[in-house]
């Protein structure tokens, strides 16, 4: 059900405050995309953000990769900014490569592939965004 943030505060407080690299699904090089302004948002608050994208493009001077298999170091989360019918298949891949954490961003939201990630004690965070609950939540100063 859209609309409705899904993770509790203490995961999403963890996921914020806790971590260190976020591969980016859906990151591109074009800056008028949401990802683009929130992986700038993120690094500014110290995490490293990775770019997964089919062009595998370097953005902020961080190499691309084209799927979160090809990441050759651990991931603290990965931050889906794609459309929720195409969720389920990077949830399973950030089962496999046993991401952190899992979080989807605003209005994508996928019930079917948070349970299997919880299944495989991947904490999940959907339908929101962390430039909103990193205020919310006090968790960075800006």
């Amino acid at each position: 059900m859209l609309g409705v943030r899904y993770g509790t505060d203490e995961t999403i407080r963890r996921m914020l405050a806790d971590t260190k690299v976020w591969a980016i699904v859906g990151l591109s090089q074009n800056t008028s995309r949401v990802a683009y302004s929130i992986a700038g948002y993120l690094r500014a608050n110290g995490k490293r953000t990775v770019p997964v994208h089919p062009s595998a493009p370097v953005v902020a001077g961080e190499q691309g990769y084209a799927s979160l298999a090809e990441i050759p170091f651990p991931v603290d989360v990965v931050d889906l900014f794609v459309r929720s019918e195409l969720v389920g298949p990077v949830v399973d891949d950030a089962i496999a490569i046993r991401a952190g954490g899992i979080w989807m961003q605003l209005g994508v939201r996928d019930d079917a592939a948070a349970r299997r990630a919880e299944r495989a004690a991947v904490p999940v965070v959907m339908d929101t965004c962390p430039a909103m609950e990193a205020p919310r939540l006090a968790v960075w100063a800006s």
